[in-house]
C-alpha cells in the first residue's frame, strides 16, 4: 500500500507500509488517519478500539467470576445473544440474562481463556477456550459430571456508546456433544454401532448405492 491509498487531511504516510489491521486499530502504526477509510477498508479511532476491548475484557472477566450483575452491566440499554450452533437467539436484557443463568447453572466452574483478538471496524472477534464441568441441566440434558473443553469464537457488537450491543458465538456442537457422551464419530468403533442402530435405513441406502 502506498501513501496514495490513505486520506491525508490530518497526516501523511511516510513511504510505503504494509497494512496490519490489528496494529492500525491499536495505534501502533506510525501515521495518522484523517479519513474513515483506507483503500476501501473502514477503520476506527484507536481510542474507540481500546475502549471496546476494555469492555469485552471486563465482560469475560465477569464470566470467569460468575458475576451475573456485573456481566450484564457491560451491555448497553439493549442486548442480544446469538448461540449460532443451537439456533438460540435471545433478545433484550432479560433474554440475555436468562442465557447466562442457564450457562452458569450448567457449568458452575466455567472458565474462559482468551487465545486471540481480531479487530474489525464495527466488531471485535475473540478466540477463546471454554472449560467447565457439566454439573447442571443444559439443553434438556441432566448433569453428566463430564469435563468440557472446546474452542469458541465470539463476535462482539457495540452501541453508539461503545457498550456491548450483542454477542454472537460459533463452536463445534459435535465436539461438545461428544464430550458429554452423546455423539460418536460414525467411522470409529462404538460410533459405527450406534450409527447402524440409530439410522438403519440411512445406512442400508448408503450400501445399496455402492
Amino acid at each position: 500500500m502506498t501513501s496514495s491509498c490513505v486520506g491525508k487531511s490530518r497526516g501523511a504516510v511516510k513511504g510505503s507500509v504494509a497494512l496490519d489491521v490489528e496494529k492500525l486499530a491499536f495505534g501502533r502504526v506510525d501515521f495518522e488517519l484523517g479519513r474513515e477509510e483506507v483503500c476501501g477498508m473502514s477503520v476506527i479511532d484507536p481510542e474507540r478500539v481500546q475502549a471496546r476491548r476494555a469492555v469485552v475484557e471486563e465482560h469475560i472477566q465477569c464470566e470467569n467470576r460468575h458475576d451475573l450483575d456485573a456481566l450484564m452491566a457491560t451491555f448497553g440499554t439493549d442486548a442480544r445473544y446469538d448461540d449460532e450452533p443451537w439456533g438460540d437467539h435471545r433478545t433484550g436484557r432479560d433474554g440475555v440474562r436468562s442465557y447466562y443463568i442457564e450457562l452458569m447453572r450448567a457449568l458452575p466452574d466455567l472458565a474462559i481463556e482468551v487465545k486471540q483478538w481480531h479487530v474489525a471496524a464495527e466488531t471485535l472477534v475473540v478466540e477463546v477456550i471454554i472449560r467447565g464441568t457439566h454439573l447442571g441441566p443444559w439443553r434438556g440434558l441432566p448433569a453428566t459430571g463430564r469435563r468440557m473443553e472446546f474452542p469458541l469464537c465470539g463476535i462482539y457488537a457495540f452501541d453508539a456508546n461503545d457498550r456491548l450491543a450483542g454477542e454472537r458465538i460459533y463452536y463445534d456442537r459435535g465436539v461438545v456433544l461428544s464430550q458429554l457422551g452423546l455423539f460418536s464419530e460414525p467411522m470409529r468403533g462404538w460410533g459405527r454401532v450406534v450409527t447402524g442402530l440409530s439410522h438403519p435405513l440411512t445406512i442400508a441406502r448408503a450400501y445399496l448405492r455402492r
